[in-house]
């Protein structure tokens, strides 16, 4: 072989390292944006899984205000009920009194006739 065809051997044998070199670059370069690109798939589904704890916490505390509001609502209404039951008991009372005052009267009246 002569000189000049080995030295073009050589250079197209170089020539074969240098592409093989950058294909292995450009294939690190593909593995490394897989990784990236599946690192943001994970940040984005552990982001989607705070979103539904957060979203379970937000609905137990509608939950907690609604029954806290209906517990408040009853208390209300069990203290209207007990308010209405006393006003009752008073007016009987005062029927009571009345009654009793009206006996009396009359007592006066048929003694005095």
């Amino acid at each position: 072989m002569r000189e000049s065809e080995r030295g073009s051997a050589r250079e197209r044998a170089r020539v074969r390292e240098c592409e093989r070199k950058r294909e292995r670059e450009r294939e690190r370069a593909r593995e490394r944006e897989r990784e990236r690109a599946s690192e943001r798939e994970h940040a984005r589904e552990r982001e989607r899984v705070r979103e539904r704890a957060r979203m379970r916490v937000c609905e137990r505390e509608r939950v907690r205000d609604r029954e806290r509001a209906h517990a408040r609502e009853c208390v209300r209404e069990s203290a209207c009920e007990r308010e209405r039951i006393r006003a009752r008991e008073r007016e009987c009372v005062r029927d009571s009194v009345r009654e009793r005052e009206c006996e009396r009267e009359s007592a006066r009246e048929r003694e005095h006739a």
